[in-house]
């Protein structure tokens, strides 16, 4: 067994935390007020390498493996939550999108996705239906050599900024999931509107609903076969679910840090904070939980880069890794005292923006669902 990073993976953090630490933490909270996305920060990341980690070198990335793109979601988080979707939506697009779209797409939206000069958001999610993919309502009709569709789409990242988007429609409305399939839809598509959320958190991310009025797209903009689009996802959330993962740890282990600093610092009854066990303790159990699910993401990366099954280790990321990211920041904030409540230390952003992802890729009764089916037998599937 061997825990470490290699050598070029332990350069890579350290060249991401530098960047992470003078060009994204100074402006986290910043953009937040404003509610103004960074596309220059975007394409700074792009610069990096960030936004085309899982794209092939042939379309502009860097093909990187799967742990390395994990070392970037979890250092960009550090700095800026939000900017980490840089990161974590780009790989599951390319993992979507270049094993299955036609060579057309990839031409016109890969690459300049690589160099984060394109944002392309993902659609699956509709009012009726999020979860349950299959009972999606998003219609796709044939059209000679087109596509024809209509539906709305809801709680879309990025849908207020994004240049196009990979929306999930049924072509065979009879046959459940196996009649999705997916689709390059641009923004500026007739009949395509947009309607921006006021969010809780995630406010520089854009989220919204996406309507489609009859929008034609040509055939050659369909992303894989024909109804095969479900499976396509699900393999592909095996993926997003560990980055969202050691997003929410990042944000979490930098409000750990902070608030370790403080608490040694700030003293009360002639004794630094840090040196009672009220204080203290609370610390150091979320520091564990941290450090304990943050290498059990790394691991179930590690099985994804050998082709080995980790749906289940997926799921038991993404469902405990937000909910003790949730924790530990909130705990953070309490033992600042009311310092901690205001908006002059980023630490209520980061708990905003993170519970956020309690929500996406699936709800942590989802998880359980998914893990339960995959450790007990499908015969025992919930649903």
């Amino acid at each position: 067994m061997d825990f470490s990073f290699t050598e070029e993976q332990t350069q890579w953090r350290e060249v991401v935390r530098d960047f992470a630490r003078r060009e994204l933490a100074p402006q986290y909270t910043y953009w937040d007020r404003t509610g103004v996305f960074p596309r220059e920060l975007w394409r700074a990341m792009g610069r990096l390498g960030l936004t085309g980690l899982r794209v092939s070198e042939a379309y502009g990335g860097s093909g990187a493996d799967c742990v390395t793109t994990g070392i970037a979601a979890e250092e960009i988080a550090r700095a800026d939550f939000n900017a980490a979707y840089a990161v974590m939506l780009n790989a599951l697009l390319a993992e979507v999108m270049e094993s299955h779209a036609t060579e057309a797409v990839k031409a016109s939206w890969l690459a300049p996705m690589a160099a984060g000069e394109r944002l392309i958001a993902i659609a699956v999610t509709e009012p009726g239906a999020g979860s349950d993919v299959a009972q999606i309502a998003t219609r796709a009709e044939r059209k000679e050599n087109a596509y024809v569709l209509t539906g709305e789409k809801s709680g879309i990242s990025l849908a207020a900024v994004a240049d196009a988007f990979v929306v999930f429609a049924k072509t065979d409305p009879q046959a459940g999931a196996r009649g999705v399939s997916a689709f390059l839809v641009p923004r500026d598509a007739p009949g395509v509107e947009v309607h921006k959320y006021q969010d809780m958190g995630h406010v520089a991310v854009g989220r919204g609903s996406v309507f489609l009025d009859h929008v034609e797209v040509p055939e050659d903009y369909r992303i894989g076969d024909e109804h095969r689009a479900f499976y396509q996802l699900m393999k592909g959330f095996d993926f997003s679910r560990v980055l969202i993962c050691l997003q929410c740890l990042g944000a979490a282990m930098q409000s750990l840090e902070e608030t370790a600093d403080h608490v040694k610092r700030r003293r009360a009854f002639g004794r630094p904070l840090a040196q009672f066990q009220g204080v203290a303790f609370p610390l150091v159990e979320y520091h564990t939980w941290v450090e304990m699910i943050r290498w059990f993401s790394y691991r179930a990366l590690w099985l994804r880069d050998r082709g080995l099954p980790h749906t289940k280790e997926a799921s038991m990321c993404k469902w405990l890794g937000p909910q003790i990211a949730v924790q530990a920041i909130h705990e953070c904030i309490l033992l600042h005292g009311h310092y901690g409540y205001t908006k002059d230390l980023p630490l209520e952003q980061r708990l905003r923006d993170v519970i956020g992802l309690e929500i996406g890729d699936g709800t942590a009764q989802t998880q359980k669902m998914v893990i339960a089916r995959e450790w007990l037998g499908k015969e025992y599937k919930p649903y």
